[in-house]
């Protein structure tokens, strides 16, 4: 199989396999009018296997939901046929409007227009919890 390389865009390498379609629609890839490939199940020597998401376009990328997603994931910055800027992540310590509360008695539920917000509680379980109502929100379970 062959993946052309991008000249001006984005790579995002390391993604846990079988994410990487999740990635595509919290992102919103499927609005862009560019070229995007996803390529999944790679054989990976440190992961075994992966996914990675090539975007022909230098876009604005919400990293908060990505570092929830998958805080493993690397954003590599490619201009002019060439990595200029290679971007690790983390879980990160507050997520506003990325997930949404699940607890019906949450404020967030009867008040449409209040963020949601989360915040980071265990990062090695990945477990966020809102800040209204301390419901918690596990993210490697998603």
């Amino acid at each position: 199989m062959k993946i052309d390389e991008i000249q001006n865009g984005i790579v995002l390498d390391h993604i846990k396999a079988g994410r990487g379609m999740r990635v595509y629609h919290t992102l919103r890839l499927d609005t862009l009018d560019c070229t995007v490939a996803i390529i999944k199940n790679v054989k990976s020597e440190k992961m075994g296997k992966k996914d990675i998401i090539k975007v022909d376009e230098a876009i604005d990328i919400d990293l908060d939901a990505l570092g929830f997603i998958d805080p493993n994931i690397t954003i590599n910055i490619i201009r002019d046929g060439e990595l200029v800027e290679k971007r690790c992540l983390c879980a990160p310590e507050r997520l506003v409007n990325v997930i949404r509360c699940k607890n019906p008695r949450c404020i967030t539920s009867s008040e449409q227009e209040i963020d949601q917000i989360f915040l980071l509680r265990d990062a090695e379980k990945l477990t966020y919890r809102c800040i209204y109502c301390e419901a918690a929100y596990r993210g490697k379970e998603s």
